[in-house]
């Protein structure tokens, strides 16, 4: 008997995925359009209205987050979705003419597509076919780097590819015998690798449960340790890991491009009154974000629930940011937390140096009619400008859940005094003529309340 060659049954299905500057690709928006006020008017995607063109060059910079070359872009406004192929007949050959001309090897639609839409672009293009969706998960893969991050993305690939395997391949419709001499047809090749994607998603399911109690330890060792969490959250491209750099001197990855960063990254960061905090920064949000990712993706996505205080940092300079802090809310709201909370979370409005003296003084003027409570933090993060005033803004809203206190601590009670380091922010200690120490502290409410039973 010859033994059997495992390298031609791969204990997974293979996804195509675009190889860094494989190819060209053409970028088409397929938007829908919708009547209000007796006029057209592109339907958008927040429930602000989002310009036709920040959406396309949006699509535009995904594809080139992967190194794709965008040879050609173009919007296609719809009136109706065409079950078959999303869009008209007409625009469908149209764009072939353009996919030849242009030598393209990929098409990307701005849109969601079935899996029937899919394969019969694929065929009338003869070009792979990706949607946003599917664009998205292309550059997740690409990012993740660590071993929570690649299962999160795996999982959330394969749930995606489980409803496409139905392609123009014909070795999908071939059929496997059956077992035993009276045995049926047998199942199908997209039935058998359905099962091995079902497989292999509940291998992954059971990594990230161990993943998710895992965090779950780390979360309550660092709720023993009086350091607070401070997440920092936005829209892709926002500049939080610029941030999150100038905050702890850190070397996170810095690019303008979106989804440059991916993996959480967890820094110290010691503030002005001397408070330590830890601050987190987390994978960057964009509209229409796939659910499968947000699904995937919540295990690391509630250390934002959780933190004490959440930065959302928004990109001031751009035309589009209202809708994108709109997109940034609905996804804090699908993970179970209020974005109308004051309390712990503060808008940071980035790249002030990005703006000229007139646009200065009409966004300045806009923060400041803002009410106390929710007024914006101007800042650069590129300059340092105004990151004086992020620390003080954290430290305001730390007040609201610790509570300062002066306790006595006898000579005789290292212990104690050993404690009190351990679980609350020692502001100050000063020597008593008794030989005790007067020892001022920060704390939670909880440990405040531990500290004076203990102290009186």
């Amino acid at each position: 008997m010859e033994p059997r060659d495992r390298k031609k049954r791969p204990d997974r299905p293979e996804t195509p995925t675009a190889e860094p500057g494989s190819g060209r690709a053409v970028v088409i928006g397929a938007y829908l359009r919708e009547r209000a006020g007796g006029r057209l008017k592109a339907r958008a995607a927040s429930a602000a209205e989002r310009p036709v063109e920040a959406r396309i060059e949006e699509a535009k910079a995904l594809a080139m987050a992967i190194d794709l070359e965008v040879v050609e872009a173009g919007v296609v406004m719809l009136s109706a979705i065409t079950p078959a192929t999303y869009i008209g007949k007409g625009k469908v050959e149209e764009i072939a003419g353009l996919i030849r001309g242009s030598e393209a090897e990929l098409v990307i639609m701005d849109c969601a597509l079935s899996p029937v839409q899919q394969r019969n672009l694929e065929k009338a293009w003869k070009a792979k076919v990706l949607d946003r969706t599917g664009l998205i998960l292309e550059i997740f893969g690409r990012r993740a780097r660590t071993r929570e991050g690649t299962l999160q993305v795996e999982h959330a690939h394969l749930t995606y590819q489980k409803s496409r395997l139905v392609r123009s391949w014909t070795h999908l419709e071939r059929q496997r015998g059956g077992f035993g001499f009276l045995g049926g047809p047998g199942e199908t090749q997209i039935e058998a690798d359905r099962r091995v994607i079902e497989t292999r998603l509940a291998r992954i399911e059971r990594d990230l449960d161990t993943v998710k109690r895992t965090r779950k330890l780390h979360r309550d060792a660092r709720q023993r340790v009086p350091y607070p969490i401070v997440a920092l959250v936005g829209y892709t491209n926002a500049g939080k890991s610029t941030l999150f750099n100038r905050l702890t001197g850190g070397a996170v990855l810095e690019a303008d491009m979106l989804f440059a960063t991916l993996d959480p990254t967890l820094r110290t960061v010691q503030l002005p009154h001397g408070a330590k905090v830890i601050l987190s920064d987390t994978v960057g949000f964009i509209s229409d974000l796939p659910t499968t990712l947000i699904a995937a993706f919540r295990a690391t996505l509630e250390e934002v629930v959780e933190a004490d205080v959440i930065l959302h940092v928004r990109d001031i300079a751009h035309a589009d940011s209202d809708v994108q802090a709109q997109d940034v809310a609905h996804v804090l709201s699908e993970l179970g937390f209020n974005p109308d909370d004051d309390t712990r979370l503060i808008e940071l409005w980035n790249k002030m140096d990005a703006l000229d003296v007139e646009a200065r003084e009409r966004v300045t003027n806009a923060a400041e009619r803002i009410a106390p409570e929710r007024r914006p933090v101007l800042v650069s993060a590129l300059t340092g400008e105004g990151l004086d005033n992020v620390a003080a803004a954290i430290e305001e809203r730390l007040a609201h859940k610790r509570e300062t206190l002066t306790l006595t601590v006898p000579a005789s009670d290292g212990a104690g005094l050993a404690w009190l380091h351990r679980n609350a922010d020692v502001l100050e200690k000063v020597a008593n003529a008794d030989g005790s120490t007067a020892v001022t502290v920060r704390a939670d409410r909880a440990k405040a309340e531990v500290a004076r039973k203990r102290f009186g």
